[in-house]
């Protein structure tokens, strides 16, 4: 079974920084792109950056340039290095492996909450 574990969330000043962490069991991250994606209250949840398995990664336009995906193999880990944080960041931050129908791989894990507020 395929689990992903979400971790390093807090609360932050604007203008700071976090790096979020995505372990996962079941599964060797480096053969798959792996997301993230974050879920604000009252919205739906969306896409915030890929990286695939040859160290391609894409950014949504809202965190371009200030977020960085990063990976740790022996690890099996994905990271998400946040910079220059907003209050609009404000969300609980997810990793999955996305499908080709545009779904996911595993199920959703508890996410981690990422508060940006002065």
């Amino acid at each position: 079974q395929v689990q992903f574990v979400e971790s390093g969330g807090g609360l932050v000043q604007p203008g700071g920084s976090l790096r979020l962490s995505c372990v996962a069991s079941g599964i060797t991250l480096s053969r798959y792109t792996v997301n993230w994606y974050r879920q604000a209250p009252g919205e739906q949840r969306e896409w915030v950056v890929s990286t695939t398995m040859r160290g391609t990664s894409n950014y949504a336009d809202s965190v371009k340039g200030r977020f960085t995906i990063s990976r740790a193999n022996a690890e099996n880990t994905v990271y998400l290095q946040m910079n220059s944080l907003k209050p609009e960041d404000t969300a609980v931050y997810y990793c999955n492996i996305p499908t080709t129908a545009g779904g996911v791989f595993g199920s959703w894990g508890q996410g981690t909450q990422v508060t940006v507020s002065s």
